[in-house]
């Protein structure tokens, strides 16, 4: 295992911020095996929002925010980048920096999650020490200029603070939803309780069942699958992480090609993210969506 640490970890120091949070907010989402926090209606808005807050990873932080494989209004991007705060995953600058070190070093030794550690560091452990090439400033600078440039990104970064203010303020919006739905359906002496089993479910178990999601595609994703593409590393096309995650599992297609805003390169390769991108585009809220190399160069073959 010491072997494959990036060199920048050591010597080991934890982060603590990181390991706080991981271990608070999983420990609030034990709470779901509390029978007094099981509510129906909560447990089908933590599924719903697994979807749609993940939307913001993974259509925002991901495809669009670091891979640019299309564009949207600014409202629209910054929607989806609000999203993916509000899933604890970092602010949207330090996500795409890391992500960008990962593709550059995909499966080396500075990867900062390589499987080639172990399945526990990929999974979770590189969030829990401190690593000079992705929590510092130049990391940021370096690898997300593009976002820099953007008052809005820059102002997450400049107060570091906001994003976890933006994060937690939707606790209130979460009980406030189920004490209004609680009160209306069950009636108003059950309102608080509804509350609070919508902010189990609704937010501490959504936002780990999130995490988990994410995190699959740096450890499963790179361990177990097979490979459409020989691109050098270890990136796999895992069909269970792909189920998860809605497309993001097709991880070997994406290595093969990170611009595009489709992981889908055989026809049952589903890649729902995909769908909803072109639904966006069909709605007038997104543009130049970036296709699989295959249909790019085909296009450019009729077009020649």
């Amino acid at each position: 295992m010491h072997h494959h640490v990036p060199e920048t970890v050591k010597p080991y120091t934890i982060h603590w911020i990181y390991v706080a949070t991981l271990i608070s907010i999983h420990a609030l989402a034990l709470l779901v095996f509390v029978p007094s926090f099981f509510w129906w209606p909560a447990v089908v808005v933590a599924i719903l929002g697994i979807h749609i807050f993940g939307q913001g990873i993974t259509i925002g932080y991901h495809r669009l925010l670091t891979h640019r494989s299309f564009k949207t209004p600014v409202w629209v991007e910054r929607s989806l980048a609000i999203l993916g705060i509000c899933c604890m995953e970092d602010t949207p600058a330090r996500w795409v920096a890391i992500h960008r070190i990962h593709h550059v070093h995909s499966d080396e030794q500075p990867d900062p999650h390589s499987p080639l550690v172990n399945f526990i560091w990929s999974h979770f452990g590189w969030l829990s020490v401190n690593n000079r090439a992705t929590h510092s400033l130049s990391a940021i600078e370096k690898f997300s200029k593009d976002l820099l440039r953007d008052p809005f990104y820059m102002y997450l970064e400049k107060r570091p603070l906001t994003h976890v203010y933006i994060a937690f303020a939707q606790l209130p919006v979460f009980f406030a939803l189920g004490a209004i739905l609680g009160g209306l359906t069950l009636g108003w002496d059950r309102a608080l309780g509804c509350g609070a089993s919508m902010v189990v479910w609704g937010v501490f178990a959504r936002i780990v069942a999130v995490w988990h999601i994410t995190w699959s595609v740096n450890s499963l994703s790179h361990m177990f699958g097979y490979q459409n593409y020989e691109t050098g590393e270890h990136s796999r096309n895992n069909w269970l992480v792909a189920l998860l995650t809605v497309g993001e599992g097709w991880h070997n297609n994406h290595h093969e090609d990170p611009s595009s805003a489709s992981l889908q390169h055989r026809w049952w390769e589903i890649d729902i993210s995909y769908y909803e991108i072109k639904l966006l585009e069909r709605l007038g809220l997104a543009s130049e969506v970036v296709p699989p190399r295959h249909l790019r160069q085909s296009h450019a073959k009729k077009a020649a």
